[in-house]
């Protein structure tokens, strides 16, 4: 019998750990058992072309592919309707009574799924005692089978989940790596605080893993959600890393910053590299009383102190949710703006999404909380936003992730967050940018274009504002680019300049900017001081412009 275990990826660097970690425990058992990743770009016939070859194709499902996966499965059953469907995965572990009633679903796999797999594939036909397994009998009934014990994790001790890859293609992908299962916390927006007993993966496996990835690969997660819990492991897995990384290592890390232990962070600052480790670090909101309703504990002043901390050897990477319970516009305007004030190279505004099987899914209607019925199902509107003001959010979003993420204007919203209110100035910027170009086409001209417009329409008398945009504009490129925005000096005066200042002309392209304050006090204290002294951009043709500092 042939079986295909799949899934369809968000993009092609990802990786799905899941399938691999199924095909490595069963594979020399089963002859036929083959595996293979699509994502969610590729043609779906194709996909469903390629799977009805198979007698058994079972698929990983998410909120992110489940309804092009449910398409694949329809083309498969039309293409070969003896084919048998299984799905597994989060997106059908809970609530999957309309998934399975599909004529062309024939099996699901709740919760989790090494057990439960293995024992299909063992018994197969015979599914009746196939635990964790969602059915319909022979009268068209649902039928949900007995729940497994939970996954021995001793049973990875000797599994290098990689091995079957071409070691070629893994540099290119980002690889997952699991240390642990659960969560200690109990947030009801989130599938993990229905597992609150945390296991933990042998340490020999992780450190064999970890070996394989570093050699083979580059960006390699730890999907764990909350990878700091315990000191002594964190601090022997971080100096495993610092020992036998390779250059290019990237290493990414869900922490939860207020109980990070002084001794991981002294570690931290003595040890670490600069920018091995990538923290991300869930805040949410700031709001006490929305954190406390969904059962949440957060203390932000300590959070705030230990991301000073560690900033200057981490990248950071800080995640809010738009749409909690008591938060209003205005409580959502403070968390934004005290988050956004630690100036994390990225900030991920997300939206409250009632995921299938969570308390906060359960208890919507508590809060008005009217939400999408398909995935990812993200709030519309609630008793505490409307859904025009989640609207205007969402363009601030957009912005956010043009303006911010992309690091196209860093200064200039560096200098809003100190004059006015950066909230206020992306959201209206947001809006005005989807009045002139679609949030999902556009050039890089169009990107500067439109915030200097804006700037010129809303801050028509702010000098400085509209010369740290052209200054973030010259900033962007690796050679010298069109001259706009902002004029050089004079070509006697930029001449005398590059003489007096000694500069290799020969080797670099130079921008001069007449600007009327100090740049690089600007840049490294975030002070407007008011000087004439003209600002020297170097391109070397490789990497991103730099200033240069000339005094």
């Amino acid at each position: 019998m042939k079986i295909l275990l799949s899934t369809l990826n968000s993009k092609y660097i990802h990786t799905n750990l899941a399938i691999r970690i199924l095909y490595s425990l069963n594979h020399t058992k089963h002859q036929g058992l083959d595996w293979h990743e699509f994502n969610i770009k590729e043609d779906l016939n194709e996909i469903a072309q390629r799977c009805s070859a198979y007698h058994v194709v079972a698929f990983s499902c998410y909120i992110w592919n489940i309804t092009p996966t449910l398409e694949v499965c329809k083309r498969i059953k039309e293409k070969n309707p003896d084919c048998i469907i299984l799905l597994g995965g989060p997106e059908v572990s809970y609530e999957n009574d309309d998934v399975i009633s599909k004529s062309f679903v024939d099996y699901i796999i709740a919760e989790e799924g090494e057990i439960a797999f293995s024992e299909f594939l063992n018994h197969f036909p015979n599914v009746e005692a196939v635990p964790n397994l969602v059915r319909k009998n022979n009268e068209g009934k649902i039928v949900k089978n007995k729940l497994a014990p939970q996954f021995d994790l001793t049973h990875l001790l000797d599994k290098m989940l990689y091995q079957f890859d071409n070691p070629e293609d893994l540099k290119n992908k980002v690889l997952y790596i699991e240390t642990s299962r659960g969560c200690p916390y109990k947030c009801e927006f989130c599938l993990a605080s229905l597992d609150n007993v945390v296991r933990r993966f042998p340490i020999e496996s992780i450190k064999t893993t970890l070996l394989y990835l570093m050699k083979h690969g580059k960006v390699i997660k730890f999907l764990d959600r909350t990878f700091n819990m315990k000191r002594d492991f964190t601090l022997d897995i971080f100096q495993f890393i610092i020992d036998n990384h390779r250059p290019g290592n990237v290493f990414q890390f869900e922490i939860t910053a207020d109980i990070l232990h002084p001794d991981i962070i002294k570690f931290i600052q003595e040890k670490a590299p600069k920018n091995l480790f990538r923290f991300e670090i869930g805040i949410q909101t700031t709001n006490q009383k929305a954190n406390l309703e969904v059962s949440r504990k957060q203390n932000f002043d300590k959070t705030t102190s230990i991301i000073k901390q560690i900033e200057d050897k981490v990248e950071l990477h800080l995640d809010l949710i738009v749409g909690m319970a008591y938060d209003y516009w205005e409580d959502t305007k403070r968390s934004f703006e005290d988050v956004f004030k630690l100036f994390a190279p990225e900030l991920q505004l997300g939206f409250l999404k009632f995921l299938k099987g969570t308390p906060v899914r359960d208890k919507y209607n508590q809060h008005g909380f009217k939400f999408d019925p398909n995935p990812p199902y993200q709030i519309i509107e609630s008793n505490y936003l409307s859904k025009e003001e989640l609207e205007k959010i969402v363009e601030l979003e957009h912005a956010l992730e043009i303006y911010w993420n992309s690091k196209k204007a860093t200064n200039t919203l560096k200098y809003i967050t100190k004059q006015y209110s950066i909230f206020d100035f992306l959201v209206g910027l947001g809006h005005y940018f989807g009045t002139q170009k679609p949030f999902h086409h556009y050039s890089l001209t169009d990107v500067f274009d439109i915030i200097k417009t804006y700037a010129e329409r809303y801050y028509p008398n702010d000098t400085v504002l509209h010369q740290l945009i052209a200054i973030d504009y010259y900033l962007h490129y690796k050679v010298k680019p069109k001259m706009l925005y902002l004029n050089e000096v004079t070509i006697q005066e930029k001449t005398k300049l590059i003489t007096q200042l000694k500069l290799n002309h020969h080797k670099y392209r130079y921008i001069i900017l007449p600007v009327q304050f100090n740049f690089y006090e600007f840049m490294n204290n975030g002070n407007i001081v008011a000087s004439n002294e003209p600002l020297v951009i170097q391109y070397n043709g490789e990497t991103k412009a730099e200033a240069i500092f000339v005094s």
